[in-house]
C-alpha cells in the first residue's frame, strides 16, 4: 500500500482547518487516556463506547458496569477509540492531509456534521456484515475513509507525495494512489469479511464519503477539479530586470 506524506493544495475558503485539528487532538487525548490505565479504564471504554454489533441489534447484553451511554451512541464514539499507537498514527496522518481540503471545500459546520455521518455509515457497514459479532469495532478508519472518498471526488489532480511499499517516496497525481486504495477496500471486505481489520467499516465510509460530497460540498466548488492552486510557499514571479543607474560623475577629482 501507500502511506501520504503531503499534497500541494492550498486552502481557498478557510484560513484553518480547526475542525480536523479538533478530531485529531480529541483522538490523540482519548489513547492517551486509555493508554495509561489500558487495563481497567482502557478495557472499559473500549466496551462502553466501541460499536458491538450484537448489543446494538440487541442480540447480547452489555455488562451494567460498562453501560455509559446509550447504546446508539456508539456508532460515533467507536470512532475516537484505538488500539495502539500506529492505529492511530495511521488514521491521523490520513486525516491531516487530507481533511483539511476536505473541511475547505465543506466549511467547519458541514465538515463537521460529514466526519460523524462517514463514521455512523463505517459502523452501520460493520454492523450490517457481522450482524452478531460481540467484538468491538473501535477506530476512526470509516470516518477517514469518507475523507479520502471525498478528496479524490474534489481534487483528483493534485499531486501527492506518499510513501510506496512504505519506503519509495513518490508524487503521483492524488487520483492513482487514492482510487487504487479504495478499490483495495472492496476487493477486501469481499474476499475477507470477517478479518481483524474491517473492511466493511472502509466500505460503509467511502460510500457515505462520496454521495456526501455532491451536496455537503460549498455552492461553486466543482467536483473533478482540473486547476491547481500552488501554495504560496512555492509561488513565483516573473522577475522585472532593469539596468541598474549609472552614478553621477563627480563635480570635482581630486586625484588618485
Amino acid at each position: 500500500m501507500f502511506i501520504p506524506l503531503h499534497d500541494a493544495n492550498s486552502l481557498k475558503h478557510i484560513k484553518l482547518q480547526y475542525v480536523t485539528l479538533a478530531i485529531i487532538a480529541a483522538n490523540v487525548i482519548v489513547w492517551i487516556l486509555t493508554t495509561l490505565d489500558a487495563e481497567s479504564f482502557g478495557t472499559a471504554a473500549v466496551l462502553g463506547f466501541g460499536f458491538i454489533p450484537a448489543v446494538v441489534h440487541d442480540t447480547a447484553e452489555l455488562a451494567p458496569q460498562f453501560v455509559y451511554l446509550p447504546e446508539e451512541f456508539s456508532y460515533v464514539t467507536y470512532s475516537f477509540l484505538h488500539g495502539d499507537f500506529w492505529h492511530l498514527a495511521g488514521n491521523m496522518l490520513f486525516l491531516w492531509v487530507f481533511g483539511d481540503n476536505v473541511e475547505d471545500a465543506f466549511g467547519h459546520v458541514r465538515y463537521a456534521l460529514f466526519y460523524v455521518i462517514c463514521a455512523a455509515a463505517g459502523a452501520f457497514a460493520h454492523g450490517l456484515l457481522l450482524w452478531e459479532s460481540e467484538s468491538p469495532l473501535i477506530g476512526a478508519s470509516g470516518a477517514v475513509a469518507g475523507v479520502v472518498a471525498a478528496y479524490l471526488m474534489l481534487h483528483p489532480h493534485v499531486k501527492v507525495w506518499v510513501l510506496a511499499l512504505a519506503r519509495i517516496p513518490i508524487r503521483l497525481p492524488a487520483w492513482i494512489p487514492l482510487a487504487f486504495w479504495v478499490a483495495f477496500q472492496f476487493v477486501m471486505v469481499a474476499i475477507l469479511p470477517e478479518d481483524q481489520v474491517s473492511w466493511a467499516a472502509h466500505v460503509g465510509g467511502i460510500v457515505a464519503g462520496a454521495l456526501l460530497v455532491l451536496v455537503l460540498r460549498r455552492r461553486g466548488v466543482p467536483l473533478f477539479d482540473r486547476v491547481i492552486v500552488t501554495p504560496d510557499a512555492v509561488e513565483t514571479a516573473e522577475a522585472v530586470i532593469r539596468p541598474a543607474p549609472k552614478p553621477d560623475a563627480p563635480a570635482h577629482r581630486w586625484g588618485r
